[in-house]
């Protein structure tokens, strides 16, 4: 009967470690994806503040990129989409009014078109599994747009991940700016 309380203990010892390992690696795997998705939020506020005003485009923005992120990784990786969008705005627009039923780009709310250049940005030119850029899409939709939102931006991501490959082609071809 001792015996049988020691194993007891040892197994319930082993659920506990194993308990533990899972939440650390999980928890790394949180912080890595939280840094990232503050990034893109910091991302959003800047092409937003340039969609509203055209003239923000000249102004240094990196200054509020370090302000707002503590680490290097994540301002580069905010900074390379608010450039990759800035590049390539004509081509995501274009993909946006092709993939959008019934709704012109500059007809979005400034939010949604927002979020939705940085979204097909990070899908034509990142190794970011597709999934999680259209998810991380409709969060900040969510977040930040209106109640109606994040179905409007699932919807056309959706779109725009089913056809990714011709996405890559349409957007960058072989190179993949985001993934610094």
């Amino acid at each position: 009967m001792f015996r049988g309380n020691d194993v007891s203990v040892d197994s319930t010892l082993l659920q506990i470690l194993l308990i533990l390992f899972v939440l650390f690696s999980y928890s790394d795997y949180l912080t890595i994806m939280s840094t990232r998705r503050r990034a893109r939020e910091i991302a959003l506020q800047v092409l937003y503040q340039f969609d509203l005003n055209p003239s923000a485009i000249s102004v240094d923005y990196k200054p509020f990129l370090y302000a707002r992120l503590q680490e290097p990784a994540s301002v580069i990786f905010s900074k390379a989409l608010v450039e990759g969008v800035s590049t390539h705005k004509q081509q995501i627009d274009n993909v946006l009014d092709q993939r959008s039923e019934h709704w012109r780009v500059n007809r979005m709310a400034t939010t949604d078109r927002a979020v939705l250049r940085l979204a097909v940005f990070e899908l034509a030119c990142s190794d970011t599994p597709g999934p999680v850029v259209v998810d991380e899409g409709i969060e900040l939709a969510r977040r930040y747009g209106s109640a109606h939102s994040a179905p409007f931006v699932s919807g056309i991501l959706g779109r725009c991940l089913d056809d990714r490959e011709t996405l890559q082609k349409e957007l960058q071809g072989n190179e993949h700016p985001a993934d610094a």
